[in-house]
């Protein structure tokens, strides 16, 4: 399980581009979004730094 911290988070918008830009990494990834914590956890075999990629390259880099 992955869990990343995303400060820029602030919408239902923003959700599901985290959402979706870690699921890009891993199409069989469970993804969780807190948006009022401003978290997202990943449960994904794949590297952390895939997705640390992948979030920041859709504008969310964990903080």
């Amino acid at each position: 399980m992955h869990e990343f911290k995303l400060p820029t988070m602030s919408c239902g918008h923003c959700v599901r581009a985290v959402t979706e830009a870690a699921q890009e990494v891993d199409p069989q990834a469970r993804v969780e979004v807190d948006l009022a914590r401003k978290e997202a956890r990943v449960e994904s075999s794949q590297a952390r730094e895939r997705f640390v990629a992948a979030l920041a390259e859709a504008g969310y880099a964990p903080g």
